[in-house]
């Protein structure tokens, strides 16, 4: 059965694509993808970690509080305080890279499986652990050998300095700073980490 999104709640989020399909065949298919997140995503939720391969991705995110959502600008002659839906929105974030995809690569139908998976990240011990395996994956699944390798993840944004919009702030309090992430995910796949997180298949 599947979770209920719920306001002020943290989600691990994840999908793939319909049949193994690829999601992602070039670099300009993950940024489409991060543009289209940002537009529908960061209205409802705030992410955490995130990363796309190829026929799959995984995202940490928590769902903002009703109130931290700002309604929609009113269109002309409607009163009606109107504020995006989280399921809507991820909805609508699916269907625009859908459109975007099958245009772009003539086909037609379904690109991801649905309903979207997701479970309710309750305990903090499983937050930490899930930010690992999110930032593991690309090893994991072989594209690199090193998570700092890969750029379409937020593993590199959250030992950077620059400016980023996933919550790099709360991680590194929670991991104890940039040194203890990087110790703790360097030391991940050296331990039983992905036992966990066998949930792709």
């Amino acid at each position: 059965m599947l979770e209920k999104i719920e306001y002020d709640r943290f989600y691990h989020i994840y999908n793939r694509g319909i049949n193994g399909e690829q999601l992602f065949r070039g670099e300009d298919d993950y940024s489409r993808f991060l543009k289209a997140y940002n537009k529908y995503i960061s209205l409802i939720a705030d992410t955490y970690a995130w990363v796309l391969l190829g026929n799959h991705f995984h995202l940490l995110v928590r769902i903002k509080s009703e109130h931290e959502i700002a309604p929609f600008p009113p269109k002309q002659n409607d009163i009606t305080v109107k504020k995006p839906k989280p399921s809507n929105q991820f909805s609508h974030l699916f269907n625009a890279y859908a459109q975007y995809f099958n245009k772009k690569f003539s086909r037609t139908g379904s690109l991801f499986e649905h309903p979207f998976r997701r479970i309710r990240v309750d305990e903090q011990r499983y937050f930490e652990r899930l930010v690992l395996y999110i930032h593991h994956n690309p090893v994991k699944h072989g594209f690199v050998t090193h998570p700092l390798d890969y750029s379409w993840s937020s593993y590199l944004s959250s030992l950077s300095d620059k400016a980023t919009k996933i919550q790099r702030d709360y991680v590194l309090i929670k991991f104890g700073g940039k040194d203890a992430l990087e110790r703790q995910q360097n030391d991940f796949a050296s331990k039983d980490g992905d036992e966990v997180f066998e949930i792709e298949s």
